[in-house]
């Protein structure tokens, strides 16, 4: 029960605020270039371009804001870019190359478009990668040193 208590504590809660702002961001870039740059034309390509430009721009904010404000986290250098850059990396990776095959699993035999299947695979992307991000942010990225 205490580590579960541990688990939700308010370093949880602010990481959700701060995951607020990067949805925000983030997934404004990512659906803007899908559908508004038209890049769902664009096939897998586009697909990947949009949830990558995601991740960039959103790992910018979260960086700044989680560093600071969730984790508390004074280390200063390379050290701590490096963590944080390459947990976002594995869980942008995974998150959105299991969502592929696991969307068109479950919507195949739908006869949904390219288009509305790309961005709910998108979407449950995102979902995945706000777990494992989480986990990877505390106890990897930004851990109590």
């Amino acid at each position: 029960m205490d580590k579960l208590k541990k688990l939700f504590d308010p370093t949880m809660f602010r990481f959700l605020l701060v995951g607020v702002v990067n949805t925000l961001v983030g997934c404004g870039v990512m659906f803007g270039l899908y559908n508004l740059a038209g890049l769902y034309t664009w096939g897998d390509v586009g697909y990947w371009i949009s949830s990558a430009a995601n991740y960039v721009a959103g790992s910018i904010v979260s960086f700044f804001l989680n560093k600071h404000f969730t984790f508390k986290n004074q280390e200063k250098g390379p050290g701590v870019v490096f963590r944080f850059a390459l947990n976002i990396s594995v869980c942008y990776l995974m998150a959105y190359g299991l969502a592929r095959p696991a969307v068109s699993w479950v919507l195949g035999g739908m006869g949904l478009g390219a288009q509305l299947q790309g961005n709910l695979t998108m979407l449950a992307g995102s979902g995945l990668f706000v777990v494992l991000n989480y986990f990877g942010q505390r106890f990897f990225a930004f851990r109590a040193r």
